[in-house]
């Protein structure tokens, strides 16, 4: 087995005067569930088909499971599962009738018993016999993922797997991913979900216009805490327990908490619109702290103040990175 599952050096892909994947090198270790993020046109997408060998590369070098791309495709696409558009089937048959479709035209042999335990590991089982113009979305999608694994493949590449799913549905779907990946297969997953691609990822590669701005381990990304103010407060941290609290209007967010008996202090983080809020002694756990976070949400609520971010100062979320590194302009 190869160190890495996926190799890439200086990437590049263009379409005419647009320049979608802009000199990219990373690698993706095998057996890890690796992200990719970044906003729409980022070039996520393109990546994975670059990679693959589904579109000419412009430039650089792509590896996968230790053969060169795309000269070895007969030799990696055996080994792979991919779902890079989503997945189509026949409404009027059943799941599992769809995927003995699928197995038939394969060159690969693939028996009853493969088809089982795909079924096994997606949690269609009871649902296999029915027809697929039944299934919900996150239904088709977790047949959409029993088709990739049909062939045992060794490393599986998927794209936005949790679109337009429910919470229920994307929940379902990182525990299922969580899963595949437990049984020793590599995955390259894209999303814009990031407290999901935080929860389902070991290493996160953030995209912005086509290069490459930053990527690690998941916990290395999040675990930066703020410099200046929040240095500054590092003493107080003994005192009580902080928050970052991110705030449509600072000046009457710091009048409504300093007002309060439960804060310590609160100042303003290097971050724009964000504060660093100290609590006073005793509160102590995390069940405690997000009580009190919560009443702290209410208060400035209450007092005219939007909210839209709410973390303990030790810890920040993919989510804020991402912010840093790409800007307001999100994912949306």
């Amino acid at each position: 087995m190869t160190e890495a599952a996926i190799e890439l050096q200086g990437l590049t892909k263009r379409f005419g005067a647009r320049t979608a994947v802009n000199d990219v090198t990373l690698t993706v270790p095998t057996g890890s569930v690796y992200g990719l993020v970044g906003p729409n046109g980022a070039g996520k997408t393109t990546l994975m088909r670059a990679l693959l060998g589904f579109t000419r590369s412009s430039g650089g070098t792509s590896t996968v499971l230790g053969l060169p791309m795309p000269q070895s495709r007969g030799q990696v696409y055996p080994r792979i599962g991919v779902i890079i558009e989503e997945p189509r089937f026949y409404g009027f048959l059943t799941g599992r009738r769809n995927l003995r479709q699928i197995a038939a035209a394969r060159s690969e042999t693939i028996t009853e018993a493969d088809i089982d335990r795909a079924l096994a590991t997606v949690g269609l089982e009871a649902r296999a016999d029915d027809r697929v113009k039944g299934y919900s979305l996150g239904m088709r999608q977790r047949l959409g993922i029993a088709r990739a694994l049909l062939h045992d493949p060794e490393l599986l590449i998927l794209d936005e797997p949790s679109n337009g799913l429910d919470p229920p549905g994307i929940r379902d779907m990182r525990v299922l991913l969580r899963r595949v990946a437990s049984e020793g297969r590599t995955v390259l997953v894209s999303s814009h979900l990031l407290g999901e691609m935080e929860q389902l990822c070991d290493y996160v590669a953030v995209l912005k216009d086509g290069r490459l701005v930053a990527n690690g381990p998941v916990d290395q990304l999040t675990d930066a805490t703020q410099g200046g103010a929040a240095a500054g407060a590092a003493a107080a941290a003994a005192v009580g327990q902080q928050l970052f609290v991110g705030v449509d209007d600072v000046d009457r967010a710091l009048a409504a908490l300093t007002a309060r008996d439960e804060v310590l202090t609160a100042v303003v983080s290097e971050q724009p619109g964000v504060l660093l809020v100290t609590l006073a002694p005793g509160v102590e756990g995390d069940l405690a702290l997000q009580a009190q976070a919560a009443a702290l949400v209410s208060a400035l609520v209450d007092g005219g103040v939007r909210v839209h971010l709410v973390h303990p100062a030790a810890q920040r979320s993919l989510e804020d990175r991402f912010l840093d590194i790409v800007g307001d302009g999100g994912i949306s």
